[in-house]
């Protein structure tokens, strides 16, 4: 077998599947190139604090329900730069990235029904499916899945990877910004091998989560109005899925005049400068009273309360970003009850990963959800640092590291 080649199923000492790689160091450890943040917060500007080294690390072999995955593209969000600056902590040292597809490299012993080659794509929330959301068919909030996240482990409770001796914690199970990585088996979605990587990445966490946030959480129907505020990566999936849902008034709501551009050329009907002080009177009497469906993507308090107001009477205000964790929302209380308002909470887009990412993927292949309008730009692993400078400031709307 050629170095470098896909893995057969060959089995270790501890009978867990090992590929070719791991045999070149004794079915041990893998020696992976990573991008690896040592400490946070980190300041800006990002291409000179540099908080994202890439080194050469160790990763141990899958175990029984795991698998080693070729990272082929990773994209770079919003949440891995909420680690990086501080407003979401995890624990560090940490390998990032957590929108990612790649091919499978090598199963554990008790996953039979992936093998070496096959093309998946990454979830960022792995399900137990054993627990009462799992049992309910939720499993973006699966408890035993949220610890691990929280802790930097994957599903199993282990770290797979290693610095010099010094564990080193995964981001969301998956850790993509890495040449090779280990994953649950409940953390990948097998997708057809027709599909370029760079565009299935983007299904992972943008798409799942804003196309998710439309027609699971809203369940928009043909014909209502929706109102996105937030046009980053997911403020956009969702804006395409409401296109796709039927919606028929499609507000598009930023602070930056060129994603407003973007939006009315993917579908929107109406676009509006958050920064605007009547801007929620003008959406107000443009949809008549409202939308019926208002869905905040900024990851921010201030931005949810305008997507309240912009809500019509009976109607919903979902909130899909991720705000700082100290971050208060202040609404009227009695409108709740008086104008019979509601509002919920969407993570991953309230998706069954393995339901859901095929048929969005269906959607696209068909040309109905031109996901691919999202990806800004691609680059090296190497020029990480810099990439995340434009994200930051709102400069790209997906950046995807290809390897």
């Amino acid at each position: 077998m050629k170095t470098g080649s896909p893995a057969s199923r060959l089995t270790g000492d501890n009978g867990i599947y090992i590929s070719s790689h791991e045999l070149q160091t004794g079915g041990k450890s893998l020696k992976t190139r990573a991008a690896l943040l040592r400490t946070s917060p980190v300041g800006r500007p990002y291409a000179h604090t540099r908080p994202l080294s890439i080194e050469t690390i160790e990763l141990d072999p899958p175990g029984p329900d795991e698998l080693l995955v070729k990272i082929g593209a990773a994209g770079l969000c919003h949440s891995d730069l909420s680690v990086i600056n501080g407003d979401r902590p995890r624990p560090v040292p940490m390998v990032l990235g957590h929108e990612a597809a790649g091919t499978v490299e090598a199963v554990g012993s008790n996953v039979h029904d992936l093998a070496a080659g096959d093309r998946v794509v990454m979830s960022f929330m792995p399900s137990c499916g054993h627990c009462l959301p799992c049992a309910e068919g939720r499993p973006a909030l699966c408890l035993p899945g949220a610890e691990a996240n929280g802790k930097g482990t994957l599903l199993s409770g282990e770290r797979r990877l290693h610095c010099q001796d010094v564990p080193v914690n995964h981001h969301l199970g998956v850790s993509g910004f890495a040449d090779y990585s280990v994953v649950s088996r409940q953390s990948v979605v097998k997708i057809e091998a027709d599909l370029p990587l760079v565009e299935a990445a983007l299904f992972g966490c943008a798409v799942l989560t804003g196309v998710g946030a439309i027609v699971n959480t809203c369940r928009v129907r043909p014909g209502e109005s929706v109102a996105v505020v937030g046009l980053g990566g997911v403020g956009l999936a969702a804006l395409l899925g409401a296109v796709a849902a039927g919606a028929e008034r499609i507000v598009a709501v930023d602070l930056a005049e060129d994603k407003l551009k973007l939006a009315l050329s993917l579908g929107a009907t109406d676009t509006v400068l958050a920064a605007d002080s009547d801007a929620a009177e003008k959406i107000r009497l443009a949809t008549r009273g409202g939308v019926d469906h208002a869905v905040e993507a900024a990851g921010s308090a201030k931005a949810f309360e305008l997507a309240y107001h912009i809500t019509r009477r009976g109607g919903l205000t979902v909130s899909a970003g991720l705000a700082h964790p100290s971050s208060q929302i202040s609404i009227p209380a009695v409108s709740l009850v008086a104008e019979e308002r509601s509002m919920r909470g969407s993570y991953m887009g309230s998706c069954v990963p393995a339901r859901d990412i095929p048929r969005f993927i269906a959607l696209y292949q068909r040309g109905r959800l031109p996901v691919d309008r999202l990806l800004s730009s691609t680059g090296p692993l190497e020029e990480i640092n810099e990439a995340f400078d434009l994200l930051d400031q709102g400069r790209v709307i997906r950046h995807v590291i290809e390897f």
